[in-house]
Parts: structure tokens; C-alpha cells; sequence
């Protein structure tokens, strides 16, 4: 089962998290998606852990957590993300979309008990 720093890292993979988020210079003004983000997690095949949220940064179109697990996603201009990320012998991806102040998509990845995968979805802080 993924630990709740490595679902983090799964939201952010999609939305967060490896995700293509560069809203910079003229990008920033069509696609905006720097900020403060909250992540929802949804399991939809497997045994991980779901309902599980937390809280990504988006910095110049870079996914950035406050947590130990290795996190690399960004956003492009027009809103696409994709997401991964590890902690020991766990990994992750996703991918979507955010437009707005809102976003979803998924993911998948293999934990401690398995295979999983399911959704996120994500609402600008």
C-alpha cells in the first residue's frame, strides 16, 4: 500500500505531480497555473490507500511538495500535467489537465501491496 507521502507525490505527479506546468514570461498570461494547489486522490483498481489529499506548489511551471518523496511534474501553458513520483521501492505517474482553478486526470503506480491506479482531481488554494 502507498504511504500517504507517496499518494501525495501521485497527486502531484498528476496535477500534480510528473506534470509540465511552465507558466512563464508570455505562458503566464494564458496559463497561470503557478500557485497553491490541493490534491484528491481517488483509487479506483488495487489496494492503495484512497480519499487521500494534500497540498503541491507550482513554481514557474514546476511541481514542487515539502515532502521526502521525490516529486518531478510540471504544467505546459495550456494546462497539461504529468506527474511522477517515488519513495523507495514505490513509484507513480499521472497525467491530465487544469484549466481554470480546478483540474483532474490519472494515475497509476505500484506500491507495497500491488498495482493501483485511479483519479485526481485539484482546486487552485
Amino acid at each position: 500500500m502507498f504511504t500517504r507521502n507517496s499518494i501525495l507525490a501521485i497527486a502531484a505527479i498528476s496535477t500534480l505531480a510528473a506534470a509540465s506546468l511552465a507558466p512563464t514570461g508570455a505562458s503566464a498570461v494564458t496559463g497561470g497555473f503557478d500557485g497553491a494547489w490541493n490534491v484528491q486522490i481517488t483509487t479506483t483498481r488495487g489496494t492503495c490507500s484512497s480519499g487521500v489529499g494534500f497540498g503541491v506548489e507550482v513554481r514557474g511551471g514546476v511541481v514542487h511538495t515539502a515532502s521526502a518523496v521525490n516529486v518531478q511534474g510540471s504544467v505546459a501553458a495550456n494546462g497539461a500535467t504529468r506527474v511522477s513520483i517515488a519513495a523507495g521501492s514505490q513509484s507513480a505517474s499521472g497525467s491530465g489537465r487544469l484549466s481554470g482553478n480546478s483540474g483532474a486526470g490519472t494515475w497509476k503506480g505500484v506500491g507495497q501491496q500491488g498495482v493501483c491506479a485511479g483519479s485526481w482531481t485539484a482546486s487552485r488554494r
